[in-house]
């Protein structure tokens, strides 16, 4: 038999025991079988089934399964189906409640009988399978009935409603019991037990409840508690443990790399040389969402422009990014790397200074260039990237063109910079994987913020060079209409509309050379800009374009649409261009 036993009790072998989850509690005057006999009171025995059900053993070996036992008021409730036999409740402790009880006579007959004045009540008995069992009143009339082919069993009381259940499965029945008397001793919340010294002559006597075993309880609560903090412990170990590995990963891959890039250009300094170099940083040149510009000046008396970048930046990715682009990139038109830093956290990027500082300076606050000048950086701009593009032992794409990020020397020569969002690929490769949107509004191509206008590919540099282009002959942001005023035409569709009707270009024009330069350079961009990347030149295609004296033809126009109207073709670009997020430039 298997049983639940409960914590506390006594430890003479007699503790409260269930026979289920579930089932009442077996405590003094009722044991289980196997417990000691000093455990119980003579009479009160009780089984568990291989059911795990509560069984009360009465005289002749009638089990009745116990629903429930109340020690205060010394009530059972118990139910079974086998009151017809011959169990003696005067051999037993146990009385059926005098509400329930009824005397009754019960026959064995071997035909059914017929009682039309409904004296006969058919009754299950399990030890009489073949036989018809009849319970009759005493009160009822015997001459009346047909008894032929009957005998009598037994006469005795039983429940009034158990005589009438015919073949149902059980019946439920209360009983009591007188001795021993522990209901008082029970509704004082302590508990009966045998005296030790009389088990012949049963006493009882009434004694405290045992405490409860706390130290189990203590056992149970501490082994949860301890298997929680033991979780805890691991989980922040584990934290701590990946967290460091990640960090060792990056350093290990950090240290890889600059031990393959010692033997190149550019050269490795301290965080104590920059601070030497920059002069504890006290000549600022500017302040962008990648890091702080200061001049300085190396050791052989050459100005340089230090970049101090962001704690942002944990895992270094950038900052490897762009020292494995430029270090490689050698080109009058491209800005030479000279140092950086890598001194922990701390890291840095050193360039040749370029004292004109940026494109945008010049195109967009009224510093005019002339367009001679606008035509030679323009044509330098294209050189550099055509030399990014084909120049190299891998494609470079640069992501990120715009008049910011063009600086100029003293000459007025272009040099591309910024190659923070760059990608490399083989030349071989015509289409790139991005896993998110780069670039800076208003020079952004559609094809990079939805692969439902093409693959994104080098072609992506040429549409922001065409922007650029048009921004330089425009002498403002083509993305300042959007932005201010909705209902302005958007200047590369004036532009386009203007030229296809044959109209001339009169923009800070002082000469009729500037005219000739000013339509070639507002042409090209607008074959750069072609809505789908198949229909926009290469950049070697562009430089010829730059360079030739024949005229150029109109390309087809990127605004127009088999489907919407123009305006709204503008506004789907609009709304593409601005879903980007905008990348902060220096001031």
């Amino acid at each position: 038999m298997r049983l639940f036993a409960e914590i506390g009790g006594r430890q003479d072998g007699c503790k409260e025991s269930r026979c289920s989850a579930h089932g009442p509690v077996i405590r003094f005057p009722f044991r289980l079988k196997h417990q000691p006999n000093q455990c119980g009171y003579p009479g009160f025995e009780i089984s568990c089934s291989e059911e795990k059900r509560t069984m009360l053993e009465l005289p002749y070996s009638v089990k009745l399964s116990v629903q429930k036992i109340n020690y205060t008021s010394q009530e059972i409730w118990v139910s079974g189906r086998d009151f017809c036999k011959n169990f003696n409740l005067s051999a037993s402790p146990f009385q059926f409640m005098s509400a329930y009880r009824s005397d009754y006579i019960i026959f064995s007959c071997s035909e059914s009988k017929a009682d039309p004045y409904k004296n006969l009540n058919p009754t299950h008995c399990s030890f009489l399978p073949n036989n018809l069992v009849y319970s009759v009143s005493p009160e009822a009339s015997l001459s009346h009935l047909d008894l032929s082919s009957c005998s009598m069993i037994y006469y005795f009381s039983i429940p009034s409603w158990s005589v009438d259940l015919g073949d149902y499965s059980e019946y439920n029945v209360v009983m009591n019991w007188s001795r021993p008397s522990c209901g008082d001793c029970e509704a004082k919340g302590k508990r009966c037990r045998l005296q030790e010294s009389n088990i012949k002559e049963p006493e009882i006597e009434c004694v405290d409840q045992p405490p409860k075993d706390v130290s189990k309880e203590w056992t149970i609560t501490g082994v949860i508690l301890g298997f929680f903090l033991l979780l805890l412990v691991v989980i922040i170990c584990y934290n701590v443990y990946t967290t460091d590995k990640s960090k060792k990963e990056h350093s290990k891959k950090l240290q890889k790399f600059l031990e393959d890039y010692r033997a190149l250009n550019p050269s490795r300094y301290s965080y104590a040389d920059i601070k030497k170099i920059t002069n504890l940083f006290k000549d600022k040149l500017g302040e962008g969402g990648y890091g702080t510009i200061y001049k300085g000046k190396l050791s052989n008396e050459v100005f340089v422009a230090v970049k101090i970048l962001n704690d942002s930046k944990e895992n270094g990715e950038e900052f490897i990014n762009e020292v494995r682009t430029m270090g490689r990139i050698h080109h009058i038109n491209v800005v030479r790397l000279v140092g950086f830093c890598a001194d922990g956290y701390k890291r840095a990027l050193i360039y040749e200074f370029l004292p004109n500082e940026s494109l945008e300076k010049f195109i967009f606050k009224n510093q005019s260039l002339g367009w001679q000048k606008l035509h030679d950086i323009a044509l330098g701009i294209a050189k550099g990237i055509e030399y990014l593009h084909q120049g190299c032992d891998q494609r470079i794409l640069h992501f990120d063109i715009k008049p910011h990020n063009i600086l100029l020397d003293q000459n007025f020569n272009p040099k591309i910079s910024d190659f923070g969002l760059a990608k490399l690929c083989s030349k071989e490769q015509s289409v790139v994987s991005m896993t998110a949107a780069r670039g800076t509004m208003g020079y952004i191509a559609p094809e990079v913020l939805s692969r439902n206008f093409g693959n994104v590919s080098y072609k992506s540099d040429v549409y922001s060079f065409g922007m650029l282009l048009l921004e330089m002959v425009g002498g403002r942001k083509n993305s300042d209409a959007i932005m201010e005023n909705t209902s302005q035409m958007y200047f590369p569709e004036w532009l386009y509309n203007h030229l296809e009707q044959n109209g001339e270009i009169h923009i800070r024009i002082e000469k009729e050379e500037d005219t000739k330069i000013a339509k070639r350079l507002s042409i090209v961009g607008l074959w750069c800009i072609q809505w789908h990347p198949i229909d926009r030149p290469s950049m070697k295609i562009v430089l010829k374009m730059l360079e030739g004296e024949d005229n150029i033809t109109l390309p087809p126009n990127p605004f127009a649409s088999s489907g919407p109207t123009r305006t709204n073709v503008r506004r789907r670009r609009t709304s593409l261009q601005q879903e980007l997020i905008v990348i902060s430039e220096l001031e």
